[in-house]
């Protein structure tokens, strides 16, 4: 097992840390009356959190001599946090990773490798492309909780009442933009977080970099047409935009139906069910681009950190284990509507027959995988930058591709 501090400083950190009484936000070690603390850090927002931490601390009926310290962080900033807390020793035993974010973690050695550990149950019943990012160097470093993807919200009642189909490309949305009287646009362009780029650049043929081929292409010709359909969908008054408070601005324009389309995920589907009624919620494909229609694979996984006492280690092994069992899933897929990543629940009808999931699981499966390298989720930052200049009117789409893809070859060394 590789440690996942390498000086000796650390390491006595480490060890000093793993004795300690778990905190509010950090450690583990040893709790009242001699048990064995798990210290969970989630990321779920505050509609799922609320179930995270019902099922998170209800593993010590599994395991009495285990008491979980449940501790939401919130995912903006977390990455962050995480690496910052593990060099310390203050990193909590188990937290809730964006894919992307495993194979950072595991470079640096902060996770503790999971092969032929109690964490990795029926290991075969895990969707492939979900296990496809646990790994890391040919080894298992997370376990998959949910999987997800984006695809377009629309309001059934304002489409109705402008007499407009479902579209299924950036074209059909423009064209409908003079059939709503009333809205601000028809449809709301997330312009403050990267991840909802990606359904452009795919949607033109693109990515943003060739990971195999090790090559920057987020300023090839598919990737200057994803710029320029952004801007035109905004020059042509067909979307809006926010670039300081997206989430809440795009939940608000749909929500008070300034707005009838907006793209999100599945960590969305009750709050905007919630505002809107959910029989006027419908969900549907992202818009095709100029070539396809693709969408980002997304979803969440659990790690452990690395360099645990054996005691901690096994119960924060177990404590994964059963987050992310057949019947967890389950609880949570019919209290959230997220999705699984195990095969095997999809086969149980309250699943199986779940609205959401009925769209979303077909659009998980041909979901494109992003680029599984400790640098992936540090692509996000050049990329939201240089959009927000873009929409603010600073650069154009071809100077907005060229310098985010400068910045990507400063980064990554690559071509």
């Amino acid at each position: 097992m590789r440690r996942s501090i390498g000086t000796t400083a650390a390491i006595a950190a480490l060890a000093l840390a793993a004795t300690a009484c778990g905190s509010d936000d950090s450690g583990g070690g040893s709790g009242e009356g001699g048990k064995i603390t798990v210290t969970f850090w989630d990321t779920s927002n505050e509609t799922e959190a609320k179930v995270f931490k019902a099922v998170a601390e209800e593993f010590s009926t599994v395991r009495s001599d285990v008491e979980v310290d449940y501790v939401n962080i919130g995912w903006d900033g977390a990455q962050d946090r995480f690496k910052n807390a593990a060099p310390t020793g203050d990193a909590p035993q188990v937290m809730r990773t964006e894919v992307a974010w495993v194979s950072d973690f595991a470079s640096l050695d902060y996770l503790a490798p999971l092969d032929g550990t109690p964490a990795v149950e029926n290991q075969d019943d895990y969707l492939e492309q979900a296990w496809a990012s646990t790994q890391y160097d040919g080894t298992t470093y997370a376990v998959p909780q949910v999987i997800d993807t984006l695809a377009l919200f629309y309001n059934k009642a304002l489409l109705d009442e402008a007499d407009v189909e479902v579209p299924e490309s950036l074209e059909d949305i423009k064209a409908s933009a003079d059939a709503f009287e009333g809205l601000e646009a028809p449809f709301y362009l997330r312009g403050d977080d990267p991840y909802w780029f990606f359904p452009y650049i795919y949607g033109e043929g693109g990515d943003l970099v060739d990971a195999d081929a090790e090559t920057v292409t987020i300023d090839d010709e598919s990737g200057v047409a994803a710029f320029e359909a952004v801007r035109d969908l905004l020059d042509s008054g067909a979307a809006i935009t926010d670039t300081t408070d997206g989430w809440e601005s795009m939940m608000g324009a749909f929500g008070n139906g300034d707005v009838a389309m907006m793209i999100n995920g599945p960590w969305a589907i009750n709050d905007a069910a919630e505002a809107i009624g959910a029989e006027n919620l419908g969900v549907a494909p992202v818009p095709a681009g100029s070539v396809t229609q693709g969408s980002p694979q997304g979803g969440w996984n659990y790690g452990v950190y690395a360099g645990l006492p054996e005691d901690e280690m096994e119960a924060a092994q177990e404590f994964v284990a059963y987050m992310s069992s057949a019947d967890v899933q389950q609880r949570i897929t019919e209290e959230l509507s997220l999705l699984p990543t195990r095969a095997s629940v999809y086969e149980v009808e309250s699943v199986a027959t779940n609205e959401m999931v009925e769209f979303f699981a077909p659009a998980v499966e041909v979901a494109k995988e992003r680029a599984w390298i400790p640098e992936g989720n540090s692509l996000f930052d050049p990329l939201k930058e240089e959009v927000e200049g873009m929409l603010l009117g600073q650069s154009t789409p071809e100077e907005t591709a060229s310098k985010t893809a400068d910045r990507y070859r400063d980064l990554l060394g690559w071509q």
